[in-house]
């Protein structure tokens, strides 16, 4: 039985990048890839300056393919940090006129500093 299973998050060495992921090599004869899509929610345009050959990585284990020894993995999860409850916005008696009234105060001081 391996002790590599599906949600745990382990440490692994990278041992390639190609422009479609990472490669992660581990214990036990296993390897693992980090596709593109799994590193960053945001655009990723240079695997290269996410990490280097020999670099310890933390990822999430995605899939787990015991006959061939492979995993899927993903660095993006890793990172992800949890959302902090946002507080409903409470509108105020004033509502906007404060910010009616600023406005061309506002826009008043912006010109003079140009």
């Amino acid at each position: 039985m391996s002790k590599y299973k599906k949600g745990k998050i382990v440490i692994g060495v990278v041992s390639g990048i190609e422009t479609y992921g990472i490669f992660v090599k581990f214990e036990e004869y296993y390897s693992g890839l980090i596709h593109i899509s799994e590193i960053s929610d945001r655009f990723v345009s240079d695997i290269n300056q996410v990490a280097k050959v020999g670099d310890e990585i933390v990822v999430e284990i995605l899939a787990v393919d015991e006959k061939n020894y492979r995993l899927s993995l993903s660095l993006k999860n890793v990172k992800r940090k949890p959302r902090k409850k946002r507080s409903k916005i409470k509108e105020t008696p004033t509502g906007f006129k404060t910010l009616s009234k600023k406005l061309l105060q506002w826009i008043d001081n912006n010109l003079e500093n140009k």
